[in-house]
């Protein structure tokens, strides 16, 4: 089965200048993922969600649509 999960995530460069990228897949369980550009630290933190995905399942969700102001 396929399911698509949203999760929100960080991602900034350390004093090294590797990049980081981390998300919460669930309140115990954080993920993280590094690369040499955002976007490669963002594909390691896919294969790494998938890979806690794997292990522990899939989070349940609540989707919330909310207006935000713009500035």
């Amino acid at each position: 089965m396929r399911r698509q999960l949203h999760l929100p995530y960080i991602a900034a460069q350390d004093e090294d200048g590797i990049w980081i990228a981390e998300a919460a897949l669930t309140p115990d369980i954080f993920v993280s993922g590094e690369g040499e550009s955002r976007e490669a630290s963002l594909e390691d933190l896919r294969t790494q969600i998938t890979r806690a995905v794997a292990e522990s399942g899939a989070p349940d969700q609540l989707v919330v649509d909310v207006d935000i102001p713009e500035n």
